[in-house]
């Protein structure tokens, strides 16, 4: 059985424009809140939860909805379209809202534009195990990850060269326009999803990896275990294990995402550094996971999922603290990044296809769904409680901090039993066999 490389990257495609948005997003939006707003740290972590806690909502009722989708594109692609180009739109406009200097309309075309990437995001990620056979997800998953991670760096390329100061005539104080910026980030994303339309042919595509995936094979009356029989529902062990997963997703996306939304302030705060040189460091973490997302998902075949997600929780646990103690953007620290972004992409390889693993091909958007309902809920709270620490203790707890909670991922991941994919071992070069 081969991966379809090719195919898997264009369904990646979705999943980069993704994920630039949110690079850009996660950058940006604290940096304007703090500079053109005057938001304290605990109301910029309320205003950047606003997304998560939309996605709590959006993201499982999208999912679910785009598995009842009967449309000639397809079950996915209806809600990639619209999405896509209803949040690029709002996009182009939003740094005239920026340049109005009203707080509350800047927060409502900022709901409007999130509420816009909610209605996508689970069926763009559903996506790809729906074109993918079951032993091939975590391959396939990386492949979608290096996609996501090309996007954010992109975006981070474009923040170093499409940032410009410009001086507030108000207060004679400088300030980073983002106009070009986000332009260039509504174009990829409109770029993206036309070549993804004009490449993919969802239905038929579908239709193939049904055959495959729950056709009469010893490994899919296996899979049918975890069912209970006469219901299709999950019987209580695949439940336990299913839980278990997903409040280990919510518990390392507590960890990872205080860092990222919050880096940007912490740089240039702790650090003395530029919005250029935060850019920058955080470019080497992103880099270093494109550089790991296939080896890992290769290693994952071999050795299990679950523990390659164990390996990347230590790392990241290990990174995070280490992260504690640099003071200023030294050059050990970008070793430290490196390694945080193997560890990161040895969590993000696996922790959705054990998800869907123990989904139907009717349901794939509803346990989509599912993922994304923990670590968004995740993501609603973390970046209070670290902006709160932060706010009122200090910039110091915002590593250990993220240190503790991906270490409460590892003890719940101890306990799963089922999603785990380990396809026979194969030699040498053939473990490296994929298709065009």
């Amino acid at each position: 059985m081969k991966l379809n490389v090719k195919r898997t990257t264009l369904v990646g495609l979705a999943f980069l424009s993704i994920c630039a948005f949110w690079q850009m997003y996660d950058f940006t939006v604290p940096l304007v809140l703090k500079n053109n707003f005057r938001l304290g740290d605990t109301w910029a972590g309320v205003v950047m939860a606003m997304d998560n806690i939309l996605a709590l909502f959006l993201l499982p009722f999208f999912g679910t909805l785009s598995d009842k989708c009967t449309s000639k594109l397809g079950r996915r692609m209806p809600f990639i379209l619209f999405g896509t180009f209803a949040a690029a739109m709002i996009l182009c406009v939003l740094p005239m809202v920026i340049a109005s200097g009203s707080l509350a309309l800047f927060l409502v075309c900022l709901g409007i534009l999130l509420l816009a990437m909610g209605t996508y995001r689970s069926p763009a990620v559903a996506l790809m195990p729906d074109v993918t056979p079951k032993p091939l997800r975590s391959k396939g998953n990386a492949i979608i990850n290096l996609m996501g991670a090309v996007g954010g760096v992109i975006a981070l390329g474009l923040i170093r060269v499409a940032v410009v100061k410009r001086v507030d005539a108000a207060t004679g104080e400088t300030l980073s326009d983002y106009a070009y910026l986000y332009w260039a980030i509504a174009v990829i994303m409109v770029i993206c999803v036309i070549v993804l339309m004009m490449t993919i042919k969802e239905r038929k595509l579908v239709a193939e990896m049904e055959a495959i995936n729950y056709g009469e094979s010893p490994e899919n009356t296996k899979a049918q275990e975890v069912k209970e029989k006469g219901t299709g529902k999950l019987n209580r062990a695949a439940m336990k294990s299913l839980m278990l997963i997903l409040f280990s997703v919510a518990l390392w996306f507590m960890g990872y995402n205080a860092v990222t939304t919050a880096f940007s302030k912490y740089a240039v705060t702790v650090m003395g550094a530029t919005e250029s040189a935060a850019a920058s460091s955080m470019m080497v973490a992103t880099v270093a996971a494109i550089a790991s997302y296939w080896p890992v998902g290769i290693l994952s075949s071999r050795v299990g999922r679950k523990r390659m997600i164990q390996i990347g929780i230590i790392i990241l646990a290990v990174c995070f603290t280490i992260m504690a103690f640099f003071k200023t953007l030294h050059p050990l620290m970008y070793i430290v990044l490196a390694c945080l972004g193997f560890g990161w992409a040895s969590i993000n390889v696996n922790s959705f296809p054990m998800v869907v693993e123990l989904a139907s091909g009717s349901d794939t958007g509803k346990y989509t769904g599912y993922y994304y309902t923990f670590s968004m809920a995740a993501q609603v709270l973390t970046p209070i409680l670290s902006g709160a620490l932060m706010e009122h203790i200090g910039y110091h707890t915002l590593f250990p901090y993220a240190a503790l909670m991906v270490l409460g991922s590892f003890i719940t991941m101890l306990f799963v039993k089922h999603g785990d994919s380990k396809p026979e071992a194969r030699r040498g070069l053939e473990s490296l066999d994929v298709g065009d």
